[in-house]
């Protein structure tokens, strides 16, 4: 062992010790450092360096982590080929992607779809604008369920009550300014299924500049409307959501 080399970290209690390990690993990789070398790897998954290249065998020959010319490491292919599959399993495109489309062309911004994954939330799907000053995010993108717009309609209608906001609990819609990014301001509601389950949280977001008071306005009223029309679509009660719409427009 390096003496530079910090201890690893336990695995998770319950799991396989090179499992666990191996996730560290392609956890590592984000959309911000899609190639990194052997010694950041470490660095990020408390790894030995040792260990990482021999997981390097296995995740290399199932085409999860490409070995670079240059000795780096990237992602292979095969979440590629697994990311429509964690799509699909939603049934959700078909309903979502095009009331984002719509979002999109009407408003001038970014549109999104976020789920919640562990103890964040994931972009399932988004819709950009032509406009070259706008949000840009990816499908994929995970960020901290603790901030943001989208992340405070998933904390209040998602599973766990006690991350419940009693405002946005009452009024079916949340905003935020520079939470995750100081130059970005979105709006998001929720979107239900059967039985009032949480689906994931329509989001349109923006440069803070273009998000005025009458421009939320605009959106969470345009939102509300598309995620009424998105629940019940989905087979959820959509009455919450046009009750709350009736309240704007008094």
């Amino acid at each position: 062992m390096n003496s530079n080399e910090k201890p690893e970290k336990d695995p998770a209690d319950g799991g396989v010790a090179a499992v666990d390990r191996a996730f560290a690993i392609l956890g590592a990789f984000d959309t911000q450092c899609s190639v990194l070398p052997l010694a950041e790897l470490a660095r990020r998954t408390g790894l030995y360096k040792s260990t990482i290249l021999r997981l390097m065998i296995s995740l290399e020959r199932a085409g999860y982590i490409r070995r670079l010319p240059d000795g780096q490491f990237a992602i292979g292919h095969e979440p590629l080929r697994l990311a429509p599959l964690y799509q699909s399993s939603f049934r959700l495109h078909d309903i979502i992607y095009p009331i984002l489309e719509t979002l999109s062309q009407e408003s001038g911004e970014t549109s999104s779809f976020y789920v919640i994954e562990n103890d964040s939330r994931v972009v399932l799907f988004r819709v950009e604008p032509k406009r070259s000053v706008r949000v840009s995010i990816h499908e994929g993108d995970r960020f901290p369920l603790n901030a943001g717009a989208s992340g405070k309609i998933l904390r209040t209608f998602g599973p766990s009550v006690a991350d419940a906001l009693t405002n946005v609990r009452e009024q079916l819609w949340a905003s935020s300014f520079g939470e995750r990014d100081p130059d970005t301001a979105a709006v998001s509601v929720p979107v239900f299924g059967m039985k009032n389950e949480l689906k994931g949280a329509l989001t349109l977001s923006g440069p803070s500049e273009r998000f005025n008071e009458d421009a939320i306005m605009s959106a969470r009223k345009m939102l509300l409307k598309l995620a009424a029309q998105a629940t019940g679509a989905l087979g959820g009660d959509a009455r919450e959501l046009q009750q709350a719409i009736a309240k704007i427009e008094r």
